[in-house]
């Protein structure tokens, strides 16, 4: 098998892997909420290289808190 089609390949499934989790997370939300979760959780340890811990928080879902005002809490009750 040559270079050229294991490339083709690589993309290929990368392609179809993006695709599905495309339409898991249109589909199911919390279920890639929770994948997300747990993907990212071993990565952002901080006995990890710091670029692991960079790409776990790129991976980890935002906050639940991330759309109110500098989620400090004092805005009120939650």
């Amino acid at each position: 098998m040559g270079a050229g089609l294991v490339f083709q390949y690589v993309v290929i499934a990368v392609a179809v892997l993006l695709s599905a989790w495309a339409v898991l997370a249109a589909q199911a939300p919390a279920l890639a909420r929770a994948l997300r979760l747990r993907i990212a959780v071993p990565l952002v340890r901080g006995t990890r290289p710091a670029w692991v811990r960079a790409l776990g928080r790129r991976i980890a879902p935002p906050s639940s808190e991330a759309g109110r005002c500098g989620s400090c809490g004092r805005c009120g009750p939650k």
